[in-house]
């Protein structure tokens, strides 16, 4: 019983394609690579995120070369991309969530389909 708590859970933050894993952080070319092109995706809108670089600054510059580490707060923009992913009609679905290229969330959407050939 506690293993299938244990394999529910980190459905939620991850998933298998073939034999590689995805999970939360990834870059989508990682996600490309392991799963193939996504069966849709669409690009949602812009994001803004706070991001902190640890920077290098000298104490005063000319006068000494001991160096302390400080913090540069920024602001970015980065675009928000949806990738849906159909493994068919016995697999789930899975939407995944990308902020400026690196994957956020990973969703269930449900029983795949089959898909139509074109002729």
């Amino acid at each position: 019983m506690a293993l299938l708590l244990v394999l529910a859970s980190t459905s939620a933050f991850g998933f298998r394609c073939g034999r590689k894993l995805v999970i939360e952080d990834m870059h989508e070319l990682q996600v490309r690579e392991a799963c193939g092109a996504p069966t849709t995706s669409r690009q949602l809108g812009y994001v803004t995120r706070g991001v902190t670089i640890p920077t290098q600054r000298k104490s005063s510059p000319g006068i000494t070369t001991e160096r302390f580490p400080g913090y540069g707060h920024y602001t970015e923009e980065v675009v928000l991309t949806e990738y849906v992913y159909n493994f068919g009609p016995r697999k789930l679905m899975r939407r995944l969530i990308f902020e400026g290229g690196v994957l956020v969330k990973i969703e269930t959407i449900g029983y795949g389909y089959r898909e139509q050939k074109s002729k």
